[in-house]
């Protein structure tokens, strides 16, 4: 008897679904999308309306030969990945892999917004088609982000070394974060002053309080001079201390909102610790489902890819019902909660809630790990509060005048709040800190304040100066560039996690504590990126661009107007960025002179995989000229350019074709026609009897100081002149290997190699180096993703780099800090360290810790 078969993302999600659904259905996972671009080649036809080029991803093929299988013999297709763009193309790709085998009519979409016994027997219920619009949305965003990383990703590789892509948004995120850091480098410190005064009552209660100077001589208080502050604490010194009037007020506090993903990913930093990517496996985890025992499983969370308010009606009625019977009908608000989404949020999502809200945090903690627990947690309380009523704040302030003393006239004030009615509070948790902020003098406003009246003395028990200095804007974390990129417009809740994500492994950002820092490779692809791009990775026209994908779903643009219109503009903004376009006049003249060389330059290896051949290159722009597909730049005449002057020997009539085309031999050219350098060939001689280090590996590039000056030593006996840039790394390989080379001062002078010049670090390296000394037990070794991290190995190679080279990069320097941290149990005095180097904190010793966790 054929079944009917499900096909979601996930396997957790499918053995939930199918223990919900029972034994009439099948359900398997796609384990995500099963169709994209091609890796390695563009894939969008841009000449005929974007056509994209779908082919299987790699590792799928076994996954599409079983569902293809399992659909050919059932009656019925549910396509069930998540309820956004992205499920919706999934479902798309899926229906279009799988109809050589299965008409298309036995295909049906079904969507939900929680893994529940009802809400999945209601969305089975009432299937429903793809929706198309959506899914061109979907291929609207993916084509665009290809066109841009593809095209622009190559410019970076030319340019900047060790730069691996572009993006649409991340670029984005990068120059936030990198603008960020800019403001902060130029920061320059002002410094202010407040004044203050802590009084006390001149009959019983006499417990002093801090009053704060709010107005000076009817102006707010403004202390800039230290000149002034210290005239004006003389002047109060002498001066008399009077309530001027005690003001009373309530504030109502109104619920939060429910969680949607942006506020949930910050919510989390900030009380959890969690990262953005951490945040959405555990949530994807609550929302698929978890065994609840007794062979039950069921999604404690709705959708967690949302950036709508809404609330099921169903949902609201069962959090009143709780509310009530919990904390009383005094604690549900006269009319529901309702809140207000941005215009371009999907209503028909929910905000993230408990699927059950009378499944509370405490009956779920003996079931669910520890972290699946506390996000549970901060999602139960935020929601039950967002249903509840408002709190109510009583704030008493006491203005206090300082007078008689002098021409100045001052204003002081003081305020306490106290909790009316806690309201949402009680819930939410702000009730029990208020209360701890109160008992501990932490919060804001002061301790409770003495019964005060118009008009009374106040004794001055001690006048406050504290001086100040204004900060610089904060780096970003993890949850505030959420923030931020939320309040532009750019990106969507699916893709704030990723956008972090690939700035990390990408290395244009590090990690430190919790702040984002760009690196120096960070830093370089902005300066690029906005010098040639800036209207393309402009934070507005990104914005824009994803209000455009908005209008494709909603149908009021079409996908392919969208993508023509942007291509017209990316293609003026890539061929401004590339530079002028050369004289194709002149390139052709180049070319046909060139086709007469015959004897061409080996190709040269430079790194490990990078190989150059001007006979190939020469071949490039012919073929290219050809084609006339893309424009050629005025970088790449100007290659050409060298080569006529390189092999001019082989042309002939070159002299002609020079004064033709008004062409100067570079410099660069001219030189390499010189024999080599004397000084050079007894550099070379030096290191013949030198026993070289082992290659070194950094990242994917590999360092071997006998292959290198082995090439070298090719070149030069093939009568070629090293480049500057190859005699000064020449220069600091003799230098390293000093120590093996007999009589090495006397002969350095006569070459002309000096000290080393020093190059820029941070101070105290060798003395934080050395605090690991002391260390004797060291967390053992682990590996992961295919990569072992071993603190004691990571440690010996930073003091072999730093013995050699007397510097260590931005990125070393953190890690070896964090690392600190790790370690301080065993390092003597190290609060004194930590003060001095600027060292974090102490990290607590855990069983089991990673070792690589010091250099995330």
């Amino acid at each position: 008897m054929a079944k009917t078969l499900v096909i979601v993302e996930s396997p957790a999600k499918a053995k939930t679904i199918n223990k919900l659904l029972g034994g009439d259905f099948i359900v398997k996972a796609s384990m995500g999308h099963v169709r994209d671009l091609p890796e390695r080649a563009l894939g969008v036809d841009v000449e005929h309306g974007f056509a994209p080029q779908y082919v299987p991803i790699k590792g799928r093929a076994k996954v599409l030969s079983e569902l293809q299988a399992v659909a050919a013999k059932a009656d019925r297709v549910y396509l069930a990945p998540d309820p956004d763009r992205e499920g919706e193309a999934i479902a798309w790709h899926l229906r279009e892999a799988l109809q050589s085998k299965v008409p298309q009519e036995k295909f049906r979409r079904v969507t939900y917004n929680e893994i529940t016994a009802s809400a999945i027997r209601k969305a089975f219920e009432q299937p429903g088609e793809i929706n198309q619009l959506r899914v061109d949305s979907q291929q609207a965003r993916r084509i665009l982000d290809r066109v841009v990383g593809y095209k622009v990703s190559p410019m970076l590789w030319r340019r900047i070394p060790g730069a691996s892509s572009a993006g649409r948004v991340q670029s984005v995120a990068l120059r936030l974060v990198c603008e960020r850091e800019k403001a902060i480098r130029a920061f320059q410190p002002e410094p202010y002053w407040i004044l203050g005064v802590k009084a006390a009552k001149r009959v019983d209660p006499r417990a002093p309080f801090t009053a704060y100077l709010a107005k000076l001589n009817g102006a707010k208080a403004e202390v800039k001079d230290e000149a002034l502050a210290l005239r004006l604490v003389d002047e109060l010194k002498r001066s008399e201390l009077r309530v001027s009037d005690v003001l009373r007020k309530e504030i109502r506090k109104n619920a939060p909102p429910p969680f949607i993903t942006s506020s949930l990913q910050q919510a989390a930093s900030s009380a959890l610790g969690f990262s953005p990517s951490r945040t959405m496996r555990i949530a994807q985890k609550l929302y698929e489902g978890v065994d609840l025992g007794h062979g039950s499983a069921s999604g404690l969370i709705t959708y967690m890819r949302t950036d709508s308010f809404s609330i099921a009606q169903e949902a609201r009625e069962q959090a009143q019902a709780f509310i009530q019977k919990e904390h009383g009908p005094e604690f549900l608000p006269e009319t529901p909660n309702v809140f207000r989404s941005r215009s371009s949020a999907q209503e028909a999502h929910e905000a993230i809630r408990p699927t059950d809200p009378a499944r509370t945090p405490e009956s779920l903690k003996d079931v669910l790990e520890r972290d699946d627990w506390r996000l549970y947690d901060l999602i139960w309380r935020r929601f039950m509060a967002s249903q509840m009523a408002p709190a109510r704040i009583a704030q008493r302030t006491a203005e206090i005048e300082a007078a008689g003393a002098g021409a100045d006239t001052f204003l002081f004030r003081a305020t306490a709040s106290e909790i009316v009615f806690p309201g949402f509070m009680r819930v939410s948790g702000l009730e029990k800190r208020k209360k701890e902020e109160a008992e501990n003098g932490d919060g804001e406003e002061v301790e409770v304040l003495p019964p005060l009246e118009k008009g009374e003395g106040l004794d001055p028990v001690e006048w406050l100066n504290d001086r100040k200095e204004t900060q610089p804007p904060p780096r970003f974390t993890e949850a505030s560039l959420v923030k931020v990129l939320e309040e532009n417009g750019v990106g969507r809740p699916s893709t704030y996690a990723q956008i972090i994500s690939t700035l990390l492994n990408r290395k244009y950002v590090d990690r430190e504590k919790r702040a984002l820092v760009p690196t120096e490779l960070g830093l370089k692809v902005f300066d690029f990126l906005i010098a040639n791009l800036d209207a393309l990775f402009d934070v507005q026209f990104t914005a824009g661009m994803e209000e455009q994908l908005d209008q494709i779903e909603e149908g009021n643009v079409a996908w392919t107007d969208m993508l023509s219109t942007f291509y017209a503009k990316f293609q003026e903004w890539l061929g401004a960025a590339r530079g002028p376009a050369a004289d194709l006049a002149a390139v052709e003249k180049m070319l046909a002179a060139l086709s007469a060389v015959k004897n061409w330059q080996p190709p040269m290896k430079r790194g490990a995989k990078t190989v150059y051949s001007d006979e190939k290159f020469v071949e490039s722009i012919r073929r290219q000229f050809g084609e006339k597909k893309r424009p050629i730049s005025g970088r790449q005449q100007d290659a050409l350019t060298r080569l006529v002057f390189r092999y001019k020997a082989q042309i002939p009539d070159v002299a002609a074709l020079i004064a033709d085309l008004k062409i100067v031999e570079p410099a660069s050219e001219a030189e390499k026609s010189e024999p080599p350098r004397q000084q050079t060939i007894a550099k070379l001689a030096l290191l013949e009897k030198v026993e070289f280090d082992p290659p070194r590996k950094f990242g994917k590039k590999v360092y071997d100081d006998r292959e290198f000056c082995g090439s070298l030593r090719n070149q030069v006996g093939g009568g070629k002149r090293l480049s500057a840039a190859q005699i000064a790394y020449l220069d600091k390989i003799v230098r390293k290997y000093a120590k093996q080379i007999p009589d090495f001062e006397a002969q350095a002078e006569t070459l002309g190699l000096g000290a080393e010049p020093p190059v820029p670090s941070e101070g105290h390296l060798d003395e934080i180096l050395a605090l690991f000394d002391a260390v004797k037990e060291w967390r053992p070794a682990t590996t992961r993703k295919g990569r072992t991290w071993d603190d004691r190995e990571f440690l010996g190679s930073l003091k072999t780099q730093f013995a050699q080279r007397r510097q260590l990069s931005f990125k070393q320097v953190s890690a070896l800090k964090r690392l600190t941290a790790v370690y301080a149990g065993q390092i003597p005095n190290y609060a004194e360290a930590l003060q001095k180097y600027g060292l974090p904190e102490p990290r607590a010793s855990k069983k089991g810790a990673d070792a690589g966790e010091a250099k995330e």
